[in-house]
């Protein structure tokens, strides 16, 4: 694969602005930011940084743009986008390909990923021509009552580096159907995944003499995070990230009384009954602990399985990692690539050695990759360790493929116990063939997570269903079923067709 093609065919250049009013590359000054693949350390491209004269200059040109896009029909809005998620189709193999060497998930997981965002396109057009309220019987003679929907305005999206293009396509075509515009600071550690995603979107608005502000980018630090955070001109801010992330951007969307879709850490178990099919489960497991190099919110962390059955697993799970191929992403042969940098490699090795001193026993050793085909010294070994619920680094999500191993002794409700005794609430499941453990599990008493499998691992969520968690997980959905309601106002209508004017409740009132 010719990745200078590639970026050729994406239009990213040696040197990139780092903010852009659709189509329009503003002159950025701030500083420089250099995007090293960790696939093979080599320098990809660099972005000049947005300063914060450029991010007002983008959003003054969001607000303009609102004024005539939140007017367009949904179905035109719809239309849009559905051209977008055609030009989407036709860059797919060029934008998966950036992906996986920007991010260094697999090119497998690249094409997933904008396969993802080609899905959502689909799902909003059709949503288009949904976007309904409900009709109310009113208690007042000749009053009817009904609910409706508007846009909110400039949609704020802090997007993560594990998913550099889908995360941010989750949001926008919803909120452009919506009739939103949208803001986005793409992750400073894959800023060119974001540069090509506006390019395509530019192109898009251009070729419909739309406005530029319903699409714009800021690529910079933290500060361009707080900077939208506190901003009052923006109502809503979508933030994918780490649970410290999330409290701080909380906090200050709070302190201002806007709006926070929060989608934070995991730490996300599966539990292994008796009743479990060994020989189905066993791919979703490894998967789900070493895909994208356990670089997912939904990443399998922990796998608490039954004594009966803890050996057998082990044993199998111990061969399939003897079997895993840790190498370059683009090469599809490969099952594991490298992590996103060497801070999240230094994060690795302290978490597995926390694990060893709080008595954890490692059965498949860890430990970083050198040498040849390794020179970013990025690439790692997935880890399995016997540990327990309660080890201190076992509540913490580290964002690396480490597995812990956690037995339980009792019955399907001592095993949702321990999997919900952890800070995180994003994604679980259980594995087994008995009906009433996998109800226990749905119950209302069961599984405390925004998402909960049977018979599927913890990753790989459809976007027809909302995606996102409970406590530590923020609270936030995105993506399919309702969640088009988070980006717009509810507003109650009552209108009154008679010749008096009744009160609610039968409250008198006589001049």
């Amino acid at each position: 694969m010719d990745i200078k093609k590639t970026l050729i065919s994406l239009g990213i250049e040696s040197t990139n602005s780092g903010a852009s009013i659709g189509g329009n590359w503003l002159n950025t000054n701030g500083e420089k930011i250099i995007s090293y693949s960790p696939v093979d350390g080599k320098e990809i491209g660099s972005i000049i940084s947005a300063s914060e004269q450029d991010y007002h200059q983008c959003i003054d040109s969001a607000v303009e743009a609102f004024s005539n896009w939140r007017m367009m029909p949904a179905p035109h809005r719809g239309e849009i986008v559905r051209q977008f998620g055609e030009a989407l189709r036709a860059k797919k193999e060029d934008l998966g390909a950036l992906v996986s060497y920007e991010m260094g998930k697999s090119y497998q997981e690249g094409l997933g990923e904008v396969q993802e965002m080609i899905d959502i396109c689909d799902f909003a057009v059709g949503l288009s021509r949904q976007l309904h309220g409900l009709t109310m019987h009113s208690e007042r003679p000749l009053h009817r009552m009904y609910e409706q929907y508007h846009p909110l305005g400039i949609v704020g999206i802090i997007s993560a580096f594990n998913f550099p293009v889908a995360v941010w396509a989750w949001n926008t075509a919803l909120a452009w159907i919506c009739g939103d515009v949208c803001i986005w600071k793409p992750s400073e550690k894959a800023p060119l995944c974001g540069v090509a995603c506006q390019k395509i979107i530019a192109e898009v608005l251009e070729n419909n003499k739309l406005h530029g502000g319903i699409s714009t980018i800021v690529i910079g630090g933290a500060e361009i995070g707080k900077l939208m955070s506190s901003d009052k001109r923006i109502p809503l801010i979508s933030a994918t990230g780490s649970t410290r992330m999330g409290k701080s951007v909380g906090e200050v969307v709070g302190g201002r009384l806007g709006k926070s879709l929060l989608e934070l850490g995991g730490n996300n178990a599966v539990i292994l009954t008796p009743n479990a099919d060994l020989k189905m489960v066993i791919p979703a497991l490894v998967f789900g602990a070493v895909g994208t190099t356990g670089q997912r919110c939904t990443s399998t962390r922990r796998l608490i399985i039954h004594q009966s059955i803890y050996n057998d697993v082990k044993a199998a799970l111990v061969n399939a990692y003897g079997q895993l191929k840790i190498g370059n992403p683009l090469d599809e042969s490969n099952h594991v690539g490298p992590l996103i940098d060497q801070e999240a490699v230094k994060m690795y090795l302290n978490a597995i050695e926390n694990a060893k001193q709080e008595g954890g026993n490692v059965i498949v050793e860890g430990g970083q990759l050198k040498g040849e085909g390794y020179e970013s010294n990025c690439y790692v070994k997935p880890v399995i360790i016997e540990a327990e619920n309660s080890f201190k680094i076992v509540q913490h999500e580290t964002f690396a493929p480490i597995l812990y191993l956690i037995k339980y002794n009792g019955d399907a409700n001592e095993a949702i116990a321990l999997q919900n005794d952890v800070p995180q609430g994003l994604s679980s499941a259980i594995m087994t063939t008995d009906m009433r453990e996998q109800e226990a599990f749905l119950s209302h008493q069961g599984s405390d997570c925004g998402i909960a499998n049977v018979n599927i691992g913890t990753s790989g969520a459809e976007i027809g269903g909302a995606f996102g968690g409970e406590k530590e997980t923020g609270g936030g959905r995105e993506s399919g079923s309702d969640a088009w309601k988070v980006y717009m106002r509810r507003q109650t209508n009552t209108i009154n067709w008679g010749t008096s004017l009744p009160l609610a409740q039968g409250i008198k009132f006589e001049l």
